[in-house]
């Protein structure tokens, strides 16, 4: 399965875990869920803060 990121549209993305991806280009985490990409910024205690709201919902669907 090969995702691309919606934020830098960048290929270099790597799993970390089920359902769970990385961008190697711009540095933010993503979830798969129920066919949508749901993005998120890692800040510096290791919480996440997610970055959604960023995007129109036709850019966070899988395979798009």
């Amino acid at each position: 399965m090969e995702i691309k990121c919606p934020n830098c549209r960048s290929k270099d993305v790597g799993k970390i875990g089920v359902n769970q991806y990385y961008c190697w280009n711009c540095f933010i985490e993503m979830t798969l869920s129920e066919g949508l990409i749901n993005t998120h910024q890692v800040e510096e205690d290791g919480s996440l803060s997610s970055l959604d709201d960023l995007f129109e919902e036709n850019d966070r669907r899988f395979g798009m």
